[in-house]
């Protein structure tokens, strides 16, 4: 419990600062919000005056007989109450209107953000962290600029010019009132507290229950299989029970300070009454007055519960902007640089070490390859041996830790990144597809490209009569993660990707590892089409794609352990040999 706590909750200079951020990045908002401030102030004193104006309907309207004195007291008061009313209308429009135009900037920022960041971002940050970030963390803000906002406001001006009223009216009463007020500031400070270590617990508990119901959910067909449905209930049971009785902590928490509040005010109003009388009884105030003095009284204990309640509400909101902004505070590992790349060179890596962040082992070392313009280079060696991370760093995913890497003569990190995408493109071992058509998602590699721009990409690889087979050709849709595909279709979609961009070096990330052998023919021969002309570095298991390339890399432990042709290091009888030997022993025999 304690450590959820440091978690979720800062100290208050932290909050102080974290929310002093928030309030420069709202300053495009800062009309609005005055706007709202003015309506606030006309709405809380408009809730105000109708109290005062009862009073001196009293005393000088009904004690001094004056009819028409009190039918002016009664045409005022519906005045103020009707401005009272559209004001109240305006301030909750315009506080709201600002608030979610603030959330709205901060998730289009932090979105971008995110999607601007290298590989080891995502790396130090699961992507389930940085949803919640997303969601969860600005859902908890939009209760503060929702409601919270506009009830902080409003509880200050209305506590101010409420006190204000009181002592014009009879400092006696006021200071006899406000004997309550200790009580109330030792019971608010008590349930701040506790209030803040009930509402994390309930937190805590809503995270564990939707894990437990996302997992029963993911993971259904397993559970199905072993016939285990009571057993997850059960556990979803007691997940379950915990947020109950978290909630129904929190409840008790609310219900014993509420409650001694709303006593005092009872308290505190009877002293008014009694001292009241006597003051009425010496003359110095009128019955009126009285009256007035206790409906005012009745406004001043509300503003202090909710004021109270705010508190953990901005403590809230603070951890979750502190927790936003040191995302927006992170910047890439890879930036640009201000050299656009030629359109054909050698692409050498010189000396190149890497760590991969949060890590402290090296994955590479020493490694110097240079593959000339227009080679076939294939990387192998055994899982984890380092050969999908020296194709990153070629296509500069990652930075290299020592050394460097150049095209052209240019060093990656020297060139701009748009020409670098431009130059060197990726084709991951699965291609992801994001809701939409075939189309869309081969238009996500150039956005700008025409339908006849598709078309020539996706013939280019062969796969344009498969797709125009399809009932809405390329208009078909892929649905959620390409699921009315198959994986070879999928896969083909993302090779239109790198045709339609056109690249000068094709980096093949297992390509085909993931497909079933009668698939793994028709990509092939896509990839066959797509890396004529090109320099193409493909990490490969298969000895078929890899017999195909020009020259051979084998990583090993991090390091370059042989390099060159396929005859060539089955005849040295290193490290190769005994791969293509194990690859030999696997195949099948007829």
């Amino acid at each position: 419990m304690g450590g959820v706590a440091d978690d979720d909750k800062l100290d208050r200079d932290a909050a102080r600062q974290v929310l002093r951020r928030a309030l420069s990045m709202a300053a495009p908002f800062k009309r609005t919000v005055a706007a709202a401030l003015v309506f606030v102030a006309i709405s809380t004193l408009g809730v105000l005056l109708g109290p005062v104006i009862v009073g001196w309907g009293i005393d000088s309207g009904i004690d001094d007989g004056d009819r028409s004195t009190l039918g002016r007291a009664a045409i005022a008061y519906v005045v103020v109450v009707v401005i009272a009313y559209l004001a109240g209308r305006q301030q909750y429009i315009f506080v709201n209107r600002a608030g979610e135009g603030f959330l709205r900037a901060l998730r289009v920022r932090t979105f971008d953000h995110i999607q601007r960041q290298s590989l080891g971002f995502f790396d130090r940050h699961q992507s389930g962290v940085l949803i919640s970030r997303m969601t969860a963390d600005i859902e908890t803000m939009s209760e503060l600029v929702q409601w919270g906002l506009l009830q902080l406001v409003a509880a200050v001006f209305l506590i101010a010019i409420a006190l204000v009223l009181m002592l014009a009216m009879s400092w006696q009463l006021t200071i006899a009132a406000l004997l309550v007020m200790p009580v109330i500031i030792v019971a608010s400070r008590k349930f701040q507290r506790d209030s803040n270590a009930a509402y994390l617990e309930v937190r805590e508990r809503v995270g564990q229950n939707l894990s437990e119901l996302q997992e029963g959910i993911a993971g259904v067909r397993v559970i199905q299989a072993y016939a285990q449905e009571g057993e997850q209930t059960r556990q979803f049971v007691r997940s379950n029970r915990s947020l109950y009785r978290s909630h129904v902590h929190s409840i008790r928490v609310s219900t014993w300070y509420f409650g001694l509040v709303e006593a005092m005010g009872v308290v505190a109003s009877a002293i008014a009454i009694g001292i009241g009388g006597w003051l009425v009884g010496r003359g110095d105030v009128g019955i009126g007055t009285v009256i007035a003095f206790v409906l005012l009284l009745a406004q001043l204990f509300e503003p202090v519960q909710q004021l109270s309640q705010l508190y953990n509400t901005v403590q809230s909101s603070a951890a979750a902007l502190d927790k936003l902004f040191s995302i927006l505070d992170t910047e890439p590992d890879v930036v640009s640089g201000e050299r656009d790349l030629e359109r054909h060179g050698d692409l050498v890596v010189d000396g190149v070490g890497f760590t991969y962040p949060a890590t402290t082992t090296p994955v590479l070392r020493d490694v110097s390859i240079t593959v000339r313009d227009g080679e076939r280079l294939a990387l192998v060696g055994p899982t984890g041996a380092g050969k999908s991370t020296v194709a990153k760093l070629m296509a500069r995913l990652y930075d290299p830790t020592v050394g460097r890497i150049s095209f052209g003569g240019v060093d990656l990190r020297d060139s701009t990144l748009s020409s670098l995408r431009h130059r060197v493109v990726v084709v991951p071992q699965e291609g992801f597809l994001f809701g939409g058509s075939i189309a869309d998602n081969v238009r996500i590699a150039r956005p700008d490209a025409t339908d006849d721009e598709l078309r020539e990409a996706l013939d280019a690889i062969g796969a344009l009569d498969r797709f125009s087979e399809f009932e809405d050709g390329i208009d078909t849709e892929v649905r959620e993660r390409g699921s009315r595909l198959s994986a070879g279709e999928r896969q083909l979609v993302s090779l239109a990707r790198a045709a339609l961009v056109d690249p000068a070096v094709l980096v093949l990330d297992e390509a085909t590892s993931s497909l079933d052998p009668g698939t793994e023919v028709i990509v092939e021969r896509a990839l066959d089409r797509l890396m004529e002309g090109r320099t193409t570095i493909v990490v490969a298991h298969r000895l078929s794609t890899i017999r195909g390339a020009d020259r051979i890399a084998v990583i090993d432990e991090g390091r370059l352990a042989e390099l060159g042709t396929h005859d060539e290091l089955v005849e040295l009888g290193g490290r190769y040999a005994s791969l293509a030997s194990a690859w030999d022993r696997s195949l099948p025999t007829v």
